[in-house]
């Protein structure tokens, strides 16, 4: 049994980061989340990995903060401390210049429902499910709510939010929170088969197509043409999409360099 907090798997440019807490339900203590945070710091900087698969071991996904570890502490440095950090490594999955998709069976709850709204895909078991229940013990799930009012709508989001009830993976996927439900025993399968996908396009084009839409999102219209009329003008001038078009234009399979 790996000991590690968190366990990184590298095959064909998909990198699979497993969060391994399986007793505590995969909670993110500040020693796991200071762990991601700097292995996305290593991912952004290898050109091997051209996307990151995140997943849980044991019986779920994640449960959130380690709240044992945060009421021990006790201290309002610490609790700030902890939330920045939650933010930092929100932020770090956001930013990171290759896609994230979330691997999810189990609960994801609080800052692990967090997570899985600031990845950019997700696939879930049919018998995964979701909540943000924070109001049930007195801590509105304030920070939380800052990826899943950007992934999902506003009366959604407030509904998860205020009443703090769980939620189907079907309903998951109804409100926009994750993209794919499949069985169970399919989840990795599937997971698998988006991330080889993607991993078999250009890193180059993928990172610059990441960066852009986070750029533009909340922009208004206009400034976001103006962006993203920059940002394909750069693209058309890298190898790939050179190399892209003209293996379109000659019908064979194009020959990535990522760059």
């Amino acid at each position: 049994m790996n000991d590690a907090l968190l366990i990184r798997n590298d095959i064909d440019g998909v990198c699979t980061l497993t969060l391994n807490r399986p007793d505590a339900y995969n909670s993110l203590s500040m020693e796991l989340m200071q762990a991601l945070i700097a292995e996305f710091g290593l991912i952004a900087d290898d050109n091997s990995v051209r996307v990151v698969v995140l997943k849980g071991s044991g019986r779920g996904f994640c449960s959130g903060h380690d709240l044992k570890q945060i009421i021990g502490e006790g201290e309002e440095d610490y609790y700030q401390c902890t939330f920045d950090t939650c933010s930092e490594l929100m932020q770090s999955i956001v930013n990171l210049p290759i896609p994230v998709i979330a691997q999810v069976h189990g609960v994801a709850t609080a800052a692990g429902c967090q997570i899985v709204a600031s990845c950019d895909l997700a696939v879930a078991s049919d018998k995964s499910r979701f909540a943000t229940p924070g109001v049930n013990i007195g801590l509105f799930c304030s920070t939380p709510m800052v990826a899943l009012s950007r992934s999902v709508s506003k009366k959604h989001a407030m509904e998860m939010l205020l009443l703090g009830d769980m939620i189907s993976a079907a309903k998951a996927a109804e409100i926009g929170l994750v993209n794919w439900v499949v069985a169970d025993e399919l989840v990795e399968q599937k997971t698998d088969e988006v991330a080889g996908k993607i991993a078999a396009s250009s890193r180059k084009a993928i990172s610059i197509g990441k960066q852009a839409y986070v750029r533009q999102i909340d922009k208004p219209l206009d400034e976001a043409y103006v962006e993203c009329s920059r940002v394909m003008t750069e693209n058309m001038l890298t190898h790939d999409a050179g190399e892209g078009i003209d293996a379109f234009i000659n019908k064979r399979k194009p020959r990535w360099q990522h760059r």
